[in-house]
């Protein structure tokens, strides 16, 4: 059964977007945390755009970079992680824009009955930079991410 993700503007500032994933927190966690596992299901298919680097420190105070290319064209994604509290939540910047507008993830992993309600919520610095990643699609792939993870849970199930 395909599981339906909500996504809604919360605020201004706020985009938060929830799906329940089957598989169970520490499956689902590991997902988020694991490079070689990150990189099977981030990148929406949809997306002409490659992952082509993924590297965590996992870990408060750690940090996180993204390498994508896309037409010819790279781009880098990077930030720290605030908070990590293992198969239950993880909080990181998104700090390619600078400190002062850098956006803020939260990602919660709530157990439901042996699947995972997977919350994430992102808080823009302004009411502008959500409209701008609202205008240009930048915000709105997670449905088919977290569509992309359950299809990652699956498989790993069948191993």
């Amino acid at each position: 059964m395909k599981n339906q993700t909500n996504a809604a503007r919360k605020s201004e500032r706020e985009l938060v977007s929830s799906s329940i994933v089957n598989g169970p927190p520490r499956l689902v966690f590991e997902a988020w945390t694991n490079p070689e596992l990150f990189k099977k299901w981030w990148v929406p298919k949809s997306a002409p755009i490659t992952l082509v680097s993924c590297a965590m420190d996992v870990r408060t105070g750690g940090t996180y970079r993204l390498v994508f290319s896309a037409g010819g064209q790279s781009a880098e994604f990077f930030g720290k992680y605030l908070e990590v509290t293992p198969c239950s939540r993880l909080v990181w910047t998104n700090d390619e824009g600078g400190a002062d507008a850098a956006t803020i993830t939260t990602v919660t992993f709530e157990d439901v009955k042996g699947a995972t309600l997977v919350t994430v919520n992102d808080l823009y610095p302004s009411k502008a930079a959500l409209d701008d990643a609202l205008a240009t699609g930048s915000s709105g792939a997670m449905p088919e991410q977290l569509e992309q993870l359950e299809q990652l849970m699956v498989n790993r199930r069948k191993l």
